[in-house]
């Protein structure tokens, strides 16, 4: 982080963002700021407030640490009392509001406080072999969840949409999630076209194809994987789109490559299901980077601008969506190595039947 300040020219950097912090410290409590200096950890200053005493005491032990409740307002005012250490300190602009930007500003007095967004996510888009041991068990919760689910029966005709969802995230809480990674998606029938579908009181019936989108929580990173079923045996355009999307996943997954322009991954799976004239029905990008937030850099799609680098974690999820009638989308949390990705999230991604 100091290299990148030294880079931009900044003096220090006032980091606000939680997960932000937490990359940097370690610190998992709701409220902190982080001033850090370009210079080394003697004039990088920790805040939090009292509730948080021991806790930080015990994750940031090596950072000096104030006891504030308006973390990054005295933060700021500690810059400001010590303008010519902190000169020209950057903030991360996309992560305030307008308000909450004039009130830093105000409390900075004459020190340049300039926008300096996404430097922390640069670096969190590379991952080290410690958090993809974290991603790697947050996908295991994750697999097994959804294994133990088939396996007991949990998707069969007459239970709810919504139902079905809560049993599911029961099941990652059980194999060491600490919460699921966002509300998860169980769309059943018509539903299934729907790429964001939210679960309801739909009640699944035979003949429906079935699409869950979930993912675990370990450590505080995630997982996000999708697979299919069907509640019967399968009808020929069911498989048909199945089929396709598959092979236009696994397309995207050898693209995945270091190196590989992050556009021209999307283009590698996206050529597939254009190929076979249903491109129009692909609706959204290929994928996204994942990590400390679901979603977060770098993303996969036709309008990136980035490269892929050895340790970044996307996902690749191609989906064929014909509405009114049910659509298929096959997603892989993956990290990307110098050779082959390392794919982390290992349910079959065969059409299961129930």
């Amino acid at each position: 982080m100091r290299d990148l300040l030294a880079a931009t020219d900044l003096d220090a950097l006032l980091v606000t963002d939680l997960r932000n912090i937490r990359y940097l410290t370690g610190f998992t409590g709701s409220n902190a700021a982080l001033l850090v200096h370009a210079g080394g950890e003697e004039h990088t200053v920790f805040c939090t407030d009292g509730r948080y005493t021991t806790q930080a005491a015990a994750e940031v032990p090596d950072l000096p640490t104030r006891v504030q409740r308006a973390s990054a307002h005295e933060l700021a005012t500690t810059a400001a009392a010590e303008r010519a250490r902190y000169a020209r300190t950057g903030f991360e602009s996309q992560h305030v509001s307008v308000e909450q930007a004039a009130s830093l500003t105000d409390a900075a007095g004459d020190v340049e406080l300039r926008r300096s967004p996404g430097l922390v996510e640069r670096l969190r888009a590379v991952k080290d072999e410690v958090e993809i041991d974290a991603l790697r068990r947050a996908c295991g919760a994750a697999d097994r969840a959804f294994a133990d689910l088939i396996a007991a029966g949990g998707v069969c005709a007459g239970r709810t949409e919504r139902a079905v969802a809560r049993d599911l995230e029961t099941r990652m809480l059980d194999h060491g999630s600490s919460g699921a990674s966002f509300e998860s998606i169980v769309a059943a029938g018509a539903h299934s076209a729907i790429p964001h579908h939210r679960p309801t009181d739909a009640v699944l019936e035979p003949g429906d194809l079935v699409k869950f989108d979930f993912g675990a929580t370990v450590d505080g990173y995630h997982s996000d994987v999708t697979r299919m079923a069907v509640l019967g045996e399968p009808a020929d355009w069911q498989r048909e789109i199945h089929d396709l999307v598959h092979a236009a996943q696994a397309a995207g997954v050898r693209a995945a490559a270091a190196g590989a322009r992050t556009a021209d991954v999307d283009a590698a799976a996206r050529r597939v299901i254009a190929d076979a004239g249903r491109g129009a029905e692909f609706l959204h990008g290929l994928g996204h980077g994942v990590g400390l937030e679901v979603h977060e850099a770098p993303s996969l799609a036709a309008t990136a601008d980035g490269t892929l680098a050895a340790g970044m974690a996307v996902t690749v999820e191609p989906g064929v969506y014909l509405a009114g009638r049910g659509g298929v989308r096959i997603e892989d949390t993956l990290v990307v190595r110098e050779s082959d990705p390392e794919i982390l999230t290992l349910s079959t991604k065969e059409l299961v039947v129930v």
